[in-house]
């Protein structure tokens, strides 16, 4: 399996789509900070608007998407020197439409969210810089732009099974998004899911497949057949972070998926993730995710029923 379907299986994300806008002239919706666990994200689909996310600006064009995967507060607009037209929210079957009253649609935004897995997806999550916006360009045929084009059908349909074909089709867009390579037009932070550079995808791919190995930064040099200050030098411009920084995060996510998902103990997932001791691990892990693995494991975990009572006859 790639790198980038192992990082996916690991946040195990659940797309869907909030709401389809179809709006005319001038407009502003207003997105809040989302709940943990919940990354907004926008496709537009045709037309021109702008994204604020603090003192940042950024435009979109037809085949852009732009997401947020620490769930930061947002808005979506287009100025107009017009007045405002007025909008109007029409339920369907899959999703609501919302639709400028009385003029014709200059954009076709689709506005919806990844739902993460406890942890291990928020904390993957955290890593991608915030917002992170790709373009895709006009191409149509480009695999993103057809992959619009079937979601717009869907969406125009708006029958029965929508919803989940939707939904599959934002996973599928998320996995473009993350493996978007330099020649696209991405935020000037760097996507260090898309690095290029064989010797840092191989340290990546390296880790994800033996997290609890006792990794250091000579034998990924020498894995690269580069000196120790070259290597680092590479593995920071493509990633964004220190390579012992990077180390910690991915073994945090994997050890979250672990404690989410399984029997095995505290220790015993320490060894894996490579801790030598459970104490070690335990003050990583709070670090990480401002909690300790017990409380972690248990807050992830649905609460297990109540064993029914013996009737008495």
């Amino acid at each position: 399996m790639d790198t980038v379907s192992r990082l996916i299986r690991l946040a195990r994300p659940q797309g869907s789509v909030d709401v389809r806008c179809l709006l005319a002239g001038q407009f502003s919706l207003d997105n809040p900070a989302s709940l943990p666990g919940k990354a907004p994200f926008h496709l537009l689909l045709e037309g021109q608007c702008t994204v604020e996310y603090g003192d940042r600006t950024i435009q979109l064009r037809a085949g852009d998407v732009v997401l947020f995967p620490h769930g930061g507060a947002h808005r979506v607009l287009v100025e107009h020197s017009a007045e405002p037209i007025e909008t109007v929210e029409k339920t369907g079957v899959a999703f609501p439409t919302l639709h400028s009253h009385g003029a014709g649609a200059e954009i076709d935004l689709f506005c919806g969210h990844y739902s993460l897995a406890p942890g291990a997806g928020e904390l993957l999550f955290r890593t991608l810089p915030e917002p992170l916006h790709v373009s895709f360009g006009a191409d149509p045929d480009d695999p993103a732009r057809m992959l619009s084009t079937l979601m717009r059908r869907e969406a125009q349909a708006n029958g029965p099974g929508t919803a989940a074909i939707v939904s599959s089709l934002c996973d599928a867009l998320l996995a473009m998004v993350l493996r978007s390579s330099p020649g696209r037009r991405v935020s000037d932070d760097v996507l260090w899911t898309a690095a290029d550079h064989e010797a840092v995808l191989d340290v990546i791919d390296a880790v994800l497949r033996q997290p609890g190995r006792n990794w250091s930064i000579a034998e990924f040099a020498d894995r690269a057949a580069m000196s120790r200050a070259t290597f680092i030098r590479h593995f920071s411009h493509a990633t964004g972070m220190a390579v012992g920084e990077f180390l910690t995060r991915l073994r945090m996510v994997i050890a979250a998926d672990m404690l989410a998902d399984g029997d095995r103990s505290v220790s015993a997932i320490a060894a894996a993730v490579g801790y030598r001791s459970e104490s070690a691990f335990g003050r990583a892990f709070r670090l990480a995710t401002a909690t300790t693995p017990a409380r972690f494991r248990a807050n992830a975990r649905p609460p297990t029923p109540p064993k029914p009572r013996p009737r008495i006859h």
